[in-house]
């Protein structure tokens, strides 16, 4: 299995300028050269998959071939059980073509409401990630990670970016927003997904 060794040259295929950050935080250690498929003027390919593996590996590949390196995209959402798990692969679209996430946070409270659904502590919820390298020839590989907590209102903080507002961890008291970056990357469903990745991936090996 083809690993990514220090040096190498990374696109994560995203235009989403808070999920490239946090991207290249959880990559820096690794010493690769990320730049993301905005910099490189990719376009954005529409997300026509039925699940995040599918929107995933769709944005991967799509990245990969544009600019023939290799390539990591995420695709993730908020998933909240009294929605029956919406918005879930729509959690950006209910942002609208602004991806305004204030909008989507109220949508996901409106909704709730109309279903007598904020119950304390708070309606259950979780946030899913999956990963997909891609290699310019097709080769893919996916990693999932997922964390559960409950949801809370009105948005708190603004250290974060999407739901994480509105998203507090089991075992935590702060939302993902009042997070310090090092703290949310240590328990977030990315960095879940980022460790199954690294150790899959990253470092010397054939």
């Amino acid at each position: 299995m083809r690993r990514l060794i220090r040096g190498t040259r990374l696109v994560v295929a995203s235009h989403n300028v808070g999920k490239v950050r946090e991207i290249r935080d959880l990559v820096a250690p690794h010493g690769l050269d990320v730049v993301s498929a905005g910099d490189l003027g990719l376009p954005e390919p529409e997300e026509t998959g039925a699940t995040f593996a599918a929107n995933a590996t769709l944005k991967a590949l799509a990245a990969a071939r544009g600019s023939l390196l290799p390539a990591l995209a995420d695709d993730s959402g908020l998933e909240v059980d009294e929605l029956g798990g919406a918005p879930g692969i729509h959690s950006a679209r209910w942002a609208g073509p602004s991806k305004d996430f204030r909008m989507a946070m109220q949508r996901v409270a409106d909704e709730l409401r109309a279903r007598s659904g904020w119950v304390s502590p708070g309606p259950r919820a979780n946030f899913v990630c999956v990963l997909c390298l891609a290699w310019p020839d097709g080769e893919t590989r996916l990693f999932e990670g997922r964390v559960y907590g409950r949801l809370a209102w009105p948005p708190r903080g603004t250290k974060g970016f999407g739901y994480d507002p509105i998203f507090v961890a089991d075992g935590e008291t702060l939302t993902f927003g009042e997070m310090e970056p090092d703290r949310k990357h240590a328990l977030s469903h990315r960095a879940r997904a980022f460790e199954l990745f690294a150790r899959s991936c990253l470092g010397e090996g054939g």
